[in-house]
């Protein structure tokens, strides 16, 4: 199995260019499954789940594409397989957005129940109950669900959670029902307003993307059009993360900090110089980081998967703080491994205290999840010896050239076999 090696790291310096979002190019590939032709998606990264995404609608029926400017091209035909096989789902939560387009245009959806990174469960009951109202009627059975309707019809829809996935997963279904759909109490990320856009540009009649009450018009058919996904707001802050820890400067090219807010607020409360151009953020830290504390909340609060790396850096930050996880019960299972590595953090309930120390100890460790595993790479940047972390699988799914990237602005990792 491969692995990461890293080395403590002197302060950084350099360039990085931003990735596309992750979390929303998986739900605008599952949104050309909407319409028939082409697709094109631009600066979709190249990381292990939008090949499982790639590999899920080829399953039912689409073909994806690699064009040489870059372009992710999806073309769907007019009638497609309306079945998301389990070995393709249960690699990758994300997933299950399939069930909303193809509910919508097929009237017929067969997804195995999604899988994805082991922090917590995170039922799609919320998704049913809607599609529910909507009109449609399920079954469950052998590890599938099965989701029937004529046609959606339009309804008021209030969640009970500002769940991201369910506010995609309904939003492309509701594009094509007859009538007016309302969501109340949806997820306002960025990713949301992204899908928006490009539903937009395809056709469908939406207002209040980004606010928790989003308005749907539903339409007869929509177009295959070109659309460019925005910055990976996470990836970014794994690079503010790195240089908070290590020190020095970096410019990240194409970062949004617009979308960033409460995170960039946090670092600098915990020390960080940082400014905001247009397309991009400058980030600078001069000295040891300040405890702050921390709680994780549906955007535009501090975003869950932020957690793991912000814990790293107040594991060496002078201080002690509270870090607080209100989205996704479990999300703690990394903090062993930086216990492995010195760090002194007890977790009580949905809770973590976290006493800062000089700095870590350079050990084995694993990754179990995206960032947690990117968050090991960062506590390895201040830690005396080698860190050396397996798991690197899980780094793949959601980082374009990480090695690569990291090296870049003077980090000493390496990948190894």
């Amino acid at each position: 199995m491969e692995r990461f090696v890293v080395q403590p790291a002197s302060p950084l310096s350099g360039t990085v260019a931003v990735q596309g979002a992750k979390n929303s190019a998986l739900k605008l590939m599952a949104a050309a499954l909407l319409t028939t032709g082409t697709t094109r998606l631009y600066r979709v990264p190249d990381i292990t789940d939008v090949t499982i995404m790639s590999e899920v609608l080829t399953a039912i029926g689409a073909t994806v594409a690699r064009e040489e400017d870059g372009a992710l091209a999806i073309t769907t035909p007019e009638t497609l397989i309306p079945i998301a096989p389990y070995e393709l789902v249960e690699k990758m939560r994300a997933s299950v957005v399939v069930f909303g387009p193809l509910l919508a245009r097929h009237g017929f959806a067969r997804v195995s129940l999604p899988g994805g990174d082991d922090f917590g469960h995170r039922p799609i009951d919320i998704h049913l109950r809607a599609f529910g109202e909507l009109g449609a009627t399920f079954i469950t059975e052998h590890g599938y669900v099965e989701g029937r309707c004529e046609r959606l019809v339009g309804k008021e829809l209030v969640f009970d959670f500002p769940s991201h996935t369910a506010t995609d997963n309904v939003l492309m279904a509701a594009v094509l029902a007859k009538g007016t759909t309302v969501i109340e109490n949806a997820a306002r990320e960025p990713e949301v307003q992204d899908l928006a856009a490009l539903l937009t540009s395809m056709g469908a009649k939406i207002s209040g993307a980004g606010t928790s009450r989003i308005e749907i018009e539903g339409v007869d058919a929509l177009m295959p059009v070109s659309h460019v996904t925005i910055p990976d707001r996470v990836e970014a802050a794994t690079y503010l993360g790195a240089v908070g820890i290590a020190g020095g400067s970096i410019v990240l090219n194409g970062a949004c900090a617009s979308d960033m807010d409460m995170l960039l607020e946090k670092l600098v409360a915990m020390g960080m110089e940082i400014e905001r151009e247009h397309d991009s953020i400058t980030a600078s830290a001069s000295s040891r980081l300040r405890s702050v504390d921390i709680s994780t909340l549906p955007y535009p609060g501090v975003a869950t998967d932020y957690k793991p790396l912000l814990v790293t850096m107040l594991s060496v930050a002078s201080g002690v703080a509270i870090a607080s996880e209100n989205v996704f019960a479990g999300r703690f299972g990394y903090i062993d491994e930086l216990r492995r590595m010195g760090a002194d953090i007890t977790v009580e309930g949905h809770h973590a205290i976290v006493r800062g120390k000089l700095r870590l100890s350079g050990a084995q460790v694993r990754a179990r999840d995206i960032r947690a595993g990117a968050a090991l790479v960062l506590a390895g940047l201040v830690a005396d010896g080698t860190t050396t972390i397996s798991g690197v699988e899980h780094i793949d799914r959601g980082y374009e050239r990480f090695t690569e990237k990291l090296r870049g602005i003077g980090v000493d990792i390496v990948r190894e076999v």
